[in-house]
C-alpha cells in the first residue's frame, strides 16, 4: 500500500508541511478563459500563466483527481497505476504517461511532456519543485490542514479551476459536495443514526507488525462523518496535515462500540482486517467486532482526494452506518 506507506512515514516523522495562503486573483476566472492567469499557491508565490493550462502533470493524486473532474485530462501523473488503483472517482485517460512515483518523480520524464503547468503538494521535496521550476511553471497546493479539513479539500479545487480556467465549475462541484453532505446526514438522521459512534481506519502489513492508522476529526474523511452527524470514538490526536494517527490492535482496546469503518484495496496491500486480523484474540473481542459493526467500505474510495471521491465516502459512510 504506497501511499500507507508515504504517509506513515510523514506522520512519524512530522513532516511540517507549507502554510496554506492560496489566493485566486480575478484573472483565473473561467470567464475570461483566453486571459492570463494568476494565482497565488501555498507557498504564497504568484504562478503567472499566458493563458489558461491545458496541457498539465499532476505529481498527485487528488490534483489529478480534480483536473479529471473539471475536464482536463493531465497529459502526465505520477504512479498511474496506483492511481487507477486508489481513485475510482475520475478515471484517467490510456493516452496519460506515467512520470514516475509520488514523492520522486522523474523531473526528466516530466520535462519531456513539455506541459504548460505542473501541479503538485506541499508534499513534494523543495529540491524536486526547484527543479522543476527551471523549466516550466509549477502550482503547489497544500497537501492537507487538519484544523480545516473540508475548506482545505474546497480550495485546492479552487486553485486548479482558477489554473485551468474552470473556476466556474470548480465553484459548482463544491456546491453539489455541500448538497451530497446535506442529503447523506438527512438520511442518517431518517434512519435514527444521528449522534451513532463511528471510527475510521486503514491499516497494512510489514513482516508479521500489523500497524493501523486512525482518521482523527482533523482527517479528511473525519471531519466529513462528522458534518453527517456521526460521533467519532477516536479522540486521539493526529498529524497536524493530515488528521492521522497511528496505532495497533491493542490501542483499538480504547474504543467503544459503534460503526468501525474502512478502506483496504485488494489489488494493494489486501485486508489487514478482514484476513490477518481475523483470527486475533484482541480483534475478536473488540466491541464492534462481537456486535458485527465492522464494514469494509468499497475499494477505490481515495481518502484524501477532492469532492468526487469524498463523495463516494459519504455515500458508503451513509449505507454502512443505516443498513
Amino acid at each position: 500500500m504506497k501511499r500507507v506507506t508515504v504517509l506513515a512515514a510523514a506522520l512519524l516523522l512530522a513532516v511540517t508541511a507549507c502554510g496554506s495562503s492560496e489566493n485566486l486573483e480575478p484573472q483565473a476566472n473561467s470567464s475570461t478563459a483566453a486571459q492570463p492567469v494568476s494565482v497565488t499557491d501555498a507557498r504564497n508565490k504568484k504562478v503567472e500563466l499566458k493563458a489558461p493550462a491545458t496541457k498539465i502533470v499532476g505529481l498527485e493524486w487528488g490534483v489529478v483527481e480534480n483536473l479529471v473532474t473539471l475536464g482536463v485530462m493531465p497529459v502526465g501523473v505520477a504512479d498511474t497505476k496506483g492511481y487507477t488503483t486508489w481513485v475510482t472517482a475520475a478515471k484517467l485517460d490510456a493516452s496519460v504517461k506515467d512520470v514516475g512515483t509520488r514523492g520522486e518523480a522523474s523531473v526528466d520524464a516530466i520535462v519531456a511532456l513539455n506541459p504548460d503547468l505542473v501541479i503538485t503538494t506541499t508534499d513534494e521535496s523543495e529540491s524536486t519543485i526547484a527543479q522543476i521550476e527551471k523549466a516550466m511553471p509549477v502550482l503547489v497546493v497544500r497537501g492537507a490542514d487538519a484544523a480545516n479539513a473540508i475548506p482545505q479539500m474546497k480550495k485546492n479545487l479552487e486553485l486548479v479551476g482558477a489554473a485551468v480556467g474552470k473556476a466556474d465549475q470548480a465553484t459548482q462541484l463544491n456546491a453539489d459536495f455541500d448538497k451530497a453532505v446535506a442529503e447523506g446526514k438527512q438520511k442518517i438522521a431518517d434512519a435514527g443514526k444521528a449522534g451513532e459512534g463511528f471510527t475510521m481506519a486503514d491499516g497494512w502489513k510489514q513482516g508479521s507488525t500489523i500497524s493501523i492508522r486512525m482518521y482523527t476529526t482533523g482527517s479528511l474523511l473525519g471531519a466529513v462523518a462528522t458534518e453527517l452527524g456521526l460521533k467519532n470514538g477516536w479522540t486521539g490526536q493526529g498529524d497536524k496535515d493530515y488528521g492521522l494517527a497511528q496505532t495497533d490492535v491493542e490501542g483499538l482496546t480504547k474504543l467503544p462500540d459503534g460503526n468501525f469503518l474502512y478502506i483496504a484495496s485488494k489489488a494493494d496491500g489486501g485486508d489487514v482486517f478482514g484476513e490477518d486480523l481475523s483470527k486475533n484474540a484482541i480483534w475478536k473481542n473488540l466491541p464492534f467486532v462481537k456486535s458485527s459493526n465492522v464494514h469494509r467500505l468499497p475499494d477505490g474510495i481515495w481518502m484524501f482526494g477532492g469532492p468526487k471521491s469524498t463523495e463516494q465516502f459519504i455515500d458508503a459512510a451513509v449505507q454502512a452506518v443505516t443498513s
